[in-house]
């Protein structure tokens, strides 16, 4: 009895610990998505056109990539709870300086900082989820996770932007720093480290309590063709999400579509909606069927036909756009799906370098690609002015949005590359493959 009563009270705390990180996560995607909520109101605050807000919205995206690495490889080292303590602090620090900013550079100063903390929560979250859970539930957990995420996502966008207008911008992001301190409280006290005695050969398929070497971690974790095949996947599945949800869709349905601000924004948070939904049910059939490379397959086929609809149907209704983009967000979440397969592909020592491999890939794809899109937003605009800010055509977001049919076929033929994960045999095949390769 007391014994039943013991594993009812872990399996409580492995939920309680995981998913107050995930809090983390979603205030997180909250810095992230709030730029395109408001981006009318920093185009005039800041007097700039759509490349340099491309810059602006990237910056938060460079320091993922500069720290993703580093944070892989700290998080297999170091407490996972301390990291993600020091990891928000940053975003804090950034959310209320943003807030603050009286020039374009400072603003992109502080963005930057609140992503030196994106660079460890979802990494973090990961963590945690391969340590309190076994690996048969993994995809529909870290699903779940990935959907609490995402109601940041939502947060930022129509109700951010009604607070915004109610409060004005500078106010709103004041509230989102007070937030953020009422979080760090919260994760100080629920969140904490399982003990090294108290994780199972279950967990982990057996943990190696060796630390290896800086290089020889972060190289085998290179050349473990897995981590960059999903790491690919995952970075074109996820374009939608970081680029349209987090950049240019507001713009878009404002200039192109008509729509007041706080119905664009709705609309755009539709996709964090869909990826809500999809996310665990997509882990979830993963986990049942055992298999991962088949629904990734299957979501980058249905994310490219959704998209069509998106570019090419004729005057769309808003409740058609609400769909469109709720499908857009339910179909490209099968890239939740790379992240459990990366932790089946690799040693149970290297879980965090190599996730932090696999993220600087997912996470440099959009940061080189958010600047790119304004560049081809501006291509061939016409200096149209409105309201004291550049006015875009269909032609122009047409040329930008491109690149996401492209990506999707990309993401199709990247994920018949991948090699289906089978539990401890893959590990081990892994293992062998990279020892002969450090060998050599």
């Amino acid at each position: 009895m007391n014994t039943a009563l013991k594993k009812q009270k872990n399996v409580l705390l492995s939920w309680v610990v995981c998913f107050s990180a995930a809090l983390f996560f979603a205030y997180e995607l909250m810095q992230f998505h709030m730029l395109n909520a408001i981006a009318p109101m920093l185009l005039k605050e800041f007097n700039i056109g759509a490349t340099k807000f491309g810059y602006l919205c990237s910056t938060y995206l460079l320091a993922d990539v500069i720290f993703l690495l580093p944070a892989g490889i700290i998080l297999d080292r170091f407490s996972t709870r301390k990291v993600i303590l020091v990891a928000l602090s940053f975003c804090i620090i950034g959310t209320f300086g943003f807030a603050t900013a009286q020039t374009f550079n400072q603003a992109c100063l502080c963005h930057f900082l609140s992503g030196i903390g994106n660079a460890f929560c979802f990494l973090s979250c990961m963590m945690l989820v391969s340590r309190w859970f076994p690996v048969k539930k993994r995809a529909f957990i870290m699903g779940l996770m990935v959907t609490v995420g995402l109601l940041g996502g939502v947060v930022a966008q129509s109700p951010f932007s009604y607070l915004a207008e109610t409060l004005k911008w500078r106010n709103a992001l004041l509230v989102d720093g007070a937030l953020g301190i009422a979080l760090f409280a919260l994760i100080f006290f629920l969140v904490k480290d399982r003990k090294q005695q108290e994780i199972t050969d279950e967990i982990e398929n057996e943990i190696e309590k060796s630390k290896l070497p800086f290089f020889t971690g972060l190289k085998k974790s290179v050349v473990n063709r897995q981590n960059i095949l999903c790491g690919l996947y995952t970075g074109f599945m996820n374009l939608p999400v970081m680029i349209i949800g987090a950049v240019w869709g507001s713009l878009f349905l404002t200039q192109i579509h008509g729509l007041p601000l706080a119905k664009a924004s709705l609309v755009v948070s539709m996709i964090c909606t869909g990826t809500i939904v999809g996310s665990p049910i997509f882990g979830y059939i993963s986990d049942k069927l055992q298999k991962r490379v088949p629904l990734m397959l299957i979501g980058a086929v249905s994310s490219l036909l959704i998209f069509a609809f998106i570019l090419l149907t004729p005057q769309p209704t808003v409740p058609i756009l609400s769909t469109l983009f709720f499908l857009l967000g339910l179909f490209t979440s099968s890239q939740v799906i790379g992240y459990p397969t990366i932790t089946e592909s690799n040693p149970a020592n290297l879980t965090g370098t190599s996730m932090g491999v696999a993220a600087v890939i997912i996470m440099g794809l959009p940061m080189l690609l958010q600047p790119i899109t304004g560049k081809l937003i501006e291509l061939n605009w016409n200096g149209s002015m409105a309201n004291g800010m550049p006015l875009y055509s269909l032609h122009d977001f047409f040329a930008a949005f491109s690149i996401f049919p492209i990506g999707f076929i990309l993401s199709f033929i990247l994920a018949r590359l991948i090699k289906e994960p089978k539990g401890k045999a893959i590990v081990k095949e892994v293992e062998e493959e990279l020892d002969l390769i450090e060998l050599s």
